[in-house]
């Protein structure tokens, strides 16, 4: 199999992300195959595909690495997917969970229930990322389980709490949950009322002395505290011959299975006899595990999660026992070929990324048939990571890139009015009374989720960090109060998601010293009262050179860790997951991997990043949708048609609030939905509005759509609702608030107003859309497509992306496509009827396909062409960007045009043609020896002529028929 090299790795030329699930199985996938490969996809790339939590719609909440997900169907059915693109030549890109586990009761994760029930002792105690001495002495060799719908005290005097024999051992049931007895507790279920028992059956009875014996077997039992090996083993060993003598006794005698009936049901109490639950609560505390209500997590939760996520535990992926085990089957799947690339999700979370993606290329490199033993990077790995202004990846990963937020920041970007930011700031600021810039709005996020649901991470650093400071004289008089809020404005201050100090062989990272000073530096400016010396003693403690001769050297690094593994998720959950949804400014903007506040990229930066990208990271992916996405790529596209238009959209959003004003409800002595909620919504309906006009079901849908993503957004922001403390009647009046505006059965002012404007955006929406589509296709990095956006896709944040694709349809549409496509007339006919009939979406599968089938044929200019910025000129320029990819004697050139508002007044006449574009050329400095050019969209044929001292190519004459243009030079 090749998808672009002879011998590993094997690098995709484009990749196709499909959403695995019980809808869309492994058949169903390898019923797409054929489908991608004409398209010009070269790999498919999946979802997490291991066993995961049932019903799962995504795959993160993986509970068995070790097995393929059986939801999506069989091991032959996963084999049928393998060969399927082995026929067409096509590799397989797998998102791999490395960081965390999902631990809900829907689905029994074997290795945290084992934990469970043997504590410290289990071999996979080890696995999680568990303090088992924590802050909190009473959790001491427990994990706080934070499961409860209220106070445990309540939830046990309800009888909630359900105390069951299963199969040789004990459980105790709550609602949707099965929580395992440890052995030795389960003394204090056998021996409830033993005496009696002797009094019914006499205690000679050869089943009473058989559960005698069991008893005594139980007591003599090794702790769960022990962690040598041999009584590890012999614990382990010992209680499950315990399990299947109990089990035996059980079935086989009336006497003794009544007995412990009546000792579990008489354990488990009587509601309003507090005393008959003091047994129950005994053998409760006496677990490796402590119940809590879930409203405690936030602050003593002792074992990492995923962000805030209390149902998906971290893993400890830099045990080599994590990693071998976790991994068995992905290798598996590498070594067979059925893998041949890696998305590693989230490796933010990981303790040493570096050393985790080291171990991943060495396996590969010992492992892998033909792989060269010289090569760094043998595998092909690509990492989810959102990096900040000015942020480059560490030069230490054996990557090939990211995948592909910062691509998706910078194309987007392009598209933006940079000179309307003034104008935008003042009708936010008019509109919603915002006065507060982001970086101060990111920096509250952030301190409200240290305060909310992260206060117990922040509660760990700083008994860690205090208990550092007592160890220097110059330091031991700081106090924990004032060296946790150090750590807390550090955090808040931070300028990325975070750093990567180990202690390793690598040092502290130049990048991350800087990081670290710069955080330090602001949280010294906000804080002026507080003492700098505080703040200095944390940055020194995390900058701090690797001496084995220090003292407190493992603890230093331990915190060092735990700071760097809590910046991310503060960030994360603070910016993305918070500020995002209080900040609409531009929502175009408000992305993943994007900063809300960079109003634009001016074309010479666009070019400058660009030819950076394929010098570093020519291999990386380059995404313009994803699942994780807050919008669309449409969406935006549409969007940035409005940063053209500041005045209409101030004189229409200030009169749709006048308008709608009749339609709020007052709430709490306020009318709702506010003036930021309102604000939103009118930018989302103008971004997700259907290009045509909906039947009443789908109309229906739409309404349904945007209250449920509205829903979302308020709770995100946490201001009036959340997740977890929701308002149900502010919801409900946005809900109606979005109905009410929406309703089109009688005249609506609203509506009439909207939808003409609305229109007018949509169309330079699609024009904006073909423009980042080609851009993408055709610049450095590996052009990546998200399921089901090769037609126009107008979707919003998950659940809203994760909607069901017609794949019928798509393979219809390109099937017609490619019967009509023929001689370069015919062909030109073709897109014109495809512009002409743009809402349908088929322009935009066309140019997908067309493109990313040069892009095939030419893999290696594409793959390795130098990047070369090419400058318009002319009355038009500015509405015009372009670059070429030269390599090995041949070029190709994408031209792509932008800011059309004022280019073309009217958006339902195309930009095409010396009309519209004049004396505006393309210069060709740098391809001089090129004049012959093809365009592989229309079939034209171009031919640059001299200009001054270079050759060009007229405008007017490359948007003839179509207003992107892909050239490819014909001169050999």
């Amino acid at each position: 199999m090749s998808t672009g090299s002879a011998v590993p790795p094997f690098i995709p030329t484009a990749t196709y992300r499909v959403q695995l699930n019980h809808r869309f199985t492994f058949k169903a996938a390898a019923q797409l195959i054929p489908y991608l490969h004409e398209l010009g996809i070269t790999d498919l790339y999946c979802s997490p595909y291991f066993k995961a939590v049932p019903g799962s719609m995504h795959g993160y909440d993986v509970v068995d690495p070790t097995r393929l997900n059986p939801e999506l169907g069989s091991e032959a059915d996963y084999q049928e997917l393998v060969a399927a693109l082995r026929r067409h030549g096509m590799g397989q890109v797998l998102d791999v969970v490395a960081n965390h586990m999902g631990i809900t009761p829907q689905a029994t994760n074997e290795w945290w229930r084992d934990m469970l029930e043997n504590g410290p002792s289990s071999p996979y105690a080890s696995f999680f990322d568990i303090d088992w001495d924590p802050v909190k002495a009473d959790l001491k060799d427990k994990v706080l389980l934070p499961i409860l719908g209220d106070h445990y005290g309540v939830v046990l005097e309800n009888q909630e709490l359900e105390l069951a024999y299963e199969r040789g051992a004990f459980i105790v049931r709550y609602y949707e949950h099965s929580l395992p007895i440890a052995p030795k507790s389960s003394v204090m279920i056998l021996a409830h009322r033993l005496e009696e028992l002797f009094q019914e059956a006499s205690a000679n009875s050869p089943h009473v002395m058989e559960l005698q014996s069991i008893i005594t077997a139980l007591r003599h039992l090794p702790s769960r505290q022990e962690r040598s090996p041999e009584l590890v083993e012999e614990r382990y060993r010992e209680k499950e011959i315990i399990k299947a003598r109990l089990a035996a006794l059980y079935d086989g005698s009336p006497t003794i299975r009544h007995h412990l009936d009546e000792n579990v049901r008489l354990i488990n109490g009587n509601r309003g006899d507090v005393h008959s639950f003091d047994l129950l609560d005994q053998i409760l505390n006496d677990q490796a595990y402590r119940l809590a209500y879930w409203r405690v997590a936030a602050e003593e939760i002792n074992y990492r999660r995923f962000f805030d996520i209390n149902e998906l535990a971290a893993i400890r992926m830099e045990d080599p026992a994590v990693f071998e085990e976790s991994h068995a089957l992905l290798f598996r799947l590498l070594k067979e070929g059925a893998v041949t690339g890696l998305r590693i999700d989230h490796v933010d979370g990981l303790y040493d990324p570096a050393d985790y993606l080291s171990k991943l290329q060495a396996w590969a490199r010992s492992t892998l048939p033909e792989s060269p033993q010289a090569h760094d990077r043998p595998l092909y790995v690509v990492v989810e990571k959102i990096l900040g202004v000015n942020e480059e990846l560490p030069a230490n990963w054996l990557v090939y890139g990211t995948s592909g937020y910062e691509f998706l920041a910078l194309v987007n970007s392009l598209f933006v009015a940079r000179a309307n930011e003034r104008a935008f700031d003042s009708i936010y600021a008019q509109f919603t009374k915002q006065a507060s810039s982001f970086e101060e709005l990111s920096y509250q996020c952030k301190q409200l989720i240290m305060e909310s649901s992260m206060a117990s991470e922040l509660n760990v650093l700083g008994h860690q960090l205090d208990r550092l400071s007592e160890q220097d004289r110059r330091s031991r008089d700081f106090t924990l109060n004032s060296l946790t809020h150090a750590i807390r404005e550090i955090i808040a201050c931070f300028p990325v998601y975070r750093t990567y100090m180990t202690g390793g062989e690598f040092g502290v990272l130049d990048r991350d010293r800087v990081f670290i000073w710069q955080a330090v530096t602001r949280a010294k400016r906000r804080n002026p009262t507080v003492s700098r010396q505080v703040f200095d003693f944390v940055r020194d403690l995390l900058l701090r050179p690797v001496d084995p001769a220090e003292p407190a050297l493992g603890e230093r690094l331990r915190f060092v860790t735990k700071f760097q593994q809590t910046t991310s998720p503060v960030t994360a959950k603070g910016v993305e997951d918070t500020a995002f949804y209080r900040y609409h400014r531009f929502i175009s903007l408000n992305e993943v991997g994007s900063d809300p506040h960079v109003f634009g990229t001016p074309p010479f930066l666009v070019h400058q990043q660009l030819k950076t990208r394929q010098e570093r990271w020519p291999a990386a992916l380059s995404a313009t949708s994803t699942h994780d996405t807050k919008r669309s790529e449409d969406v935006r596209a549409r969007l940035n048609a409005l940063s053209e238009v500041p005045k209409p959209w101030k004189e229409r959003v200030s009169r749709w609030k006048k308008l709608n004003k009749r339609w709020k409800t007052i709430v709490d002595d306020e009318p709702v939905p506010g003036a930021q909620d309102e604000y939103l919504l009118y930018q989302t309906l103008l971004g997700a509005w259907p290009l045509e006009r909906p039947s009443e079901d789908q109309y229906a849908v739409l309404i349904g759509r945007i209250q449920g993503y509205m829903i979302k957004a308020l709770k995100e922001a946490k201001l009036h609702t959340s997740w977890i403390s929701p308002n149900r009647e502010y919801e409900e009046a946005v809900s109606q608030f979005v109905a009410n505006i929406l309703d089109r059965t009688e005249s609506d002012p609203f509506l009439s107003d909207f939808l003409p404007f609305q229109d007018r955006l949509a169309q330079y929406g699609l024009y904006n859309s073909l423009s980042q589509l080609l851009f993408k296709v055709a610049a450095p990095g590996v052009p990546d497509f998200y399921q089901g956006t090769e037609l126009w896709d107008f979707s919003l944040v998950d659940p809203d992306n994760r909607r069901p694709v017609d794949f019928s349809e798509r393979m219809d549409t390109l099937r017609t496509l490619r019967n009509a496509v023929g001689t370069p007339p015919g062909r030109v006919d073709l897109v014109r009827e495809l512009l002409r009939t743009r809402a349908d979406g088929r322009i935009k599968l066309y140019v997908t396909a067309e493109g990313l089938r040069c892009r095939r044929a030419h893999a290696d200019l594409f793959r390795e062409g130098t990047y070369i910025p090419l400058e318009p000129s002319g009355e038009q320029h500015e509405h015009v960007f372009a670059f070429a990819r030269s390599h090995a004697g041949q070029s190709a050139l994408a031209v792509i045009p932008r800011l059309l508002t004022q280019l073309i007044p009217d958006p339902h006449a195309p930009p095409l043609g010396e009309t519209v574009w004049g004396n505006t050329q393309l210069l060709l400095p740098q391809l001089d020896g090129m004049r012959r050019f093809r365009n592989v969209l229309t079939g034209a044929i171009l031919t640059a002529h001299a200009e001054q001292d270079h050759s060009a190519l007229p405008v007017g004459r490359i948007f003839e028929d179509l207003p992107v243009a892909l050239l490819v030079s014909e001169d050999r």
